[in-house]
């Protein structure tokens, strides 16, 4: 089975398996305890803590652990709901995780004002500059990468233009983490992350926060990470998180993402190719190395996930945490494509030990499949 599914979730590494085999055998202790068990586990996960900082780029003492990525969106959206004015509003690119979404909407109501998107998938930077000329929001959130379409949103300039205002920006950082460098991230007041998208374990995360100040908890009963957030470390996986992302940086370092962003440019135009019609969606802005979100002609989009998935190759049509529901995906909406056509995406995401092969066997399974379906819809209009 070939998987092209990593933004939804990534197979374990081998240094990250390891990693946890290793810390599960002899990190035994809770790292709150007082004893030497205590104090060993206590060591393990602040060398991990300072490794994550030196990647991002920010102190130590502003990384909390969670539970994963929606943990930390749903802790930073609570936090800023308790200490902003009521009154205040909060600026979110409508493309956001559905964690975003529905957090600031349960937290803010009617105070979230969404950020236009272009049709290319990336947030109107004009718009932004103007708006904040004249309105200080009380937080802008913007992902730093889109789940669905791998679009790349300008993170960078959007902090600038914050701390030009001192607005504080919140960026949820989990499809970037592990897939491109980490560095200059840690300059973000909030930033999120999760291990599982790019090879680390299920169940570990972090919320990057900033070094003044105390945040107003979500999961309250501890004084675990300073008092703002209780619950037992999970020891063993922080350290399989950090052991991943530093060998997944090394990756990096060596610019090997670069010819796989070759594989994935070359499997585009096979698709266009054998799929006359499929139109490759945010195909004129910078995108992952990894992923294709692709509308395609002919049939459902579970019918064409159901036989890729019989053809041994496993996609989506979108977000993990969205995908089943009958609405269109709401970054496609937002990108201003029409319901009917966001009706037809498929999502094709591949990981760092995804082969050139693999690329080829898939652009082979979908030009198989169009060419079966074309052809069992000409016979029944014939």
């Amino acid at each position: 089975m070939i998987y092209f599914d990593h933004n939804a979730t990534a197979p374990v590494m081998r240094e990250a398996r390891e990693a946890w085999l290793n810390a599960t055998e002899h990190i035994a202790g809770n790292p709150s305890s007082p004893h030497q068990f205590g104090a060993a586990a206590n060591k393990a996960m602040t060398e991990a803590r300072e490794k994550l900082a030196a990647f991002l780029g920010c102190r130590p003492a502003e990384i909390i652990w969670t539970s994963g990525a929606t943990e930390a969106n749903n802790m930073a959206l609570h936090h800023f709901a308790q200490v902003l004015d009521p009154k205040a509003q909060i600026w979110i690119s409508p493309i956001e995780h559905p964690c975003i979404m529905e957090s600031s909407s349960a937290y803010f109501h009617h105070r979230t004002k969404f950020i236009p998107v272009t049709h290319a998938g990336v947030i109107d930077l004009d718009w932004l500059t103007v708006e904040m000329a004249d309105i200080r929001p009380g937080l802008v959130a913007v992902m730093a990468a889109n789940n669905e379409t791998g679009v790349i949103q300008p993170w960078r300039e959007i902090l600038a233009i914050c701390q030009q205002y001192e607005v504080p920006f919140f960026c949820d950082a989990v499809q970037w983490i592990g897939k491109m460098p980490a560095k200059g991230l840690g300059e973000c007041n909030f930033l999120s992350g999760a291990a599982h998208k790019f090879g680390g374990p299920r169940g570990v995360g972090f919320l990057k926060v900033p070094g003044r100040g105390h945040v107003t908890p979500l999961i309250v009963g501890g004084k675990q990470e300073r008092g703002q957030r209780a619950g037992t470390e999970n020891v063993p996986i922080i350290v399989s998180m950090l052991a991943g992302l530093e060998a997944r940086e090394k990756q990096l370092a060596r610019n090997e993402h670069i010819l796989r962003g070759v594989w994935r440019e070359n499997f585009e135009r096979q698709l266009l190719h054998k799929l006359p019609g499929a139109v490759l969606v945010g195909a004129g802005s910078p995108r992952l190395w990894n992923t294709v979100s692709a509308l395609v002609p002919e049939g459902s989009q579970l019918r064409w996930v159901s036989r890729l998935d019989q053809a041994g190759i496993a996609v989506s049509t979108g977000s993990a945490c969205t995908t089943g529901k009958e609405e269109p995906s709401h970054v496609l909406a937002a990108m201003h494509f029409k319901a009917a056509d966001a009706h037809r995406v498929l999502r094709f995401s591949s990981g760092w030990e995804t082969t050139e092969a693999d690329w080829a066997a898939l652009a082979d399974a979908l030009g198989k499949i169009h060419e079966e379906m074309s052809h069992t819809r000409a016979h029944a209009e014939a």
